[in-house]
């Protein structure tokens, strides 16, 4: 089984149920170890017919990782692949700028390993928003009820369903590997309650990352710009502390972003 969202809700469905899938544009952020696996596993997707993508940008500061080596080789030949050598903060200002509109379709393949990189996108929108108000990251004030959960003295929060090592390639299925029992758990649900029952919170904004083809998680992008506006209209009105999660079922980073 895999999962795909649908009226808000995680579901699970057969793969053969939504295939193929059809992205305008995917973004893999890195091209090392973790990203080149992704690449690949994304155009084995295309050659299968399981997906379908216009472009795939595989985003690194490093102009020799290994993506670019491979595609210098010719080993993306006949894919839409293509390597673009930039920091991600600064392509994500730029791929990002456009409304949530223009980027139905538009999905991000994150590393197991990178910066919590909605929640900094965020927090940098709202700093050039009110340059006149105090705009920071701040700790939990309580921490969240799951098995597995540390802070980090960047004050971003890590948290985990899982007390084992789980391997980079699990789709999260709905019989979990490790306990070979029922997944009866998914962070996006739990993280949204852990905000509601949390009175230091004003809410919050939870992006999940939705296995989807071939081992590839995503997370679709245009509901993160639309989170910019929604801070954008509830910070016209006052303060706030907002929790920022981006989770998959098992595994999410979050960080809570403060408004004076």
């Amino acid at each position: 089984m895999s999962d795909a969202e649908s009226g808000g809700e995680l579901v699970a469905i057969s793969p053969t149920a939504r295939a193929p899938l059809h992205f305008a544009h995917i973004v893999v952020m890195g091209g090392g170890c973790y990203g080149s696996w992704y690449t690949q596993q994304l155009v084995r997707a295309m050659s299968r017919g399981a997906l379908t993508a216009e472009r795939v940008d595989v985003v690194d500061q490093d102009a020799a990782c290994t993506v670019a080596t491979r595609w210098r080789q010719g080993d993306y030949a006949g894919w839409p692949v293509h390597v673009v050598t930039e920091s991600w903060a600064s392509y994500l200002a730029r791929w990002w700028s456009a409304g949530p509109d223009a980027l139905a379709g538009h999905a991000m393949v994150p590393s197991p390993l990178m910066p919590h990189l909605c929640f900094e996108w965020l927090l940098e929108r709202a700093r050039a928003r009110w340059p006149g108000r105090e705009v920071r990251a701040e700790p939990l004030v309580t921490a969240p009820p799951t098995p597995w959960e540390r802070a980090s003295p960047d004050l971003r929060h890590y948290v985990s369903f899982a007390t084992w090592l789980c391997p980079v390639n699990c789709i999260e299925p709905a019989r979990c590997p490790a306990t070979r029992g029922p997944r009866d758990w998914s962070m996006p649900q739990a993280m949204q309650q852990f905000a509601d029952a949390d009175p230091s919170l004003d809410g919050a904004v939870i992006f999940p990352c939705i296995h989807r083809s071939y081992g590839v998680g995503m997370i679709d992008v245009a509901p993160i710009v639309a989170a910019d506006a929604t801070l954008t209209a509830r910070g016209a009105s006052g303060p706030f502390r907002v929790l920022v999660g981006t989770v998959s079922h098992c595994h999410g980073a979050l960080g809570v972003l403060s408004l004076s």
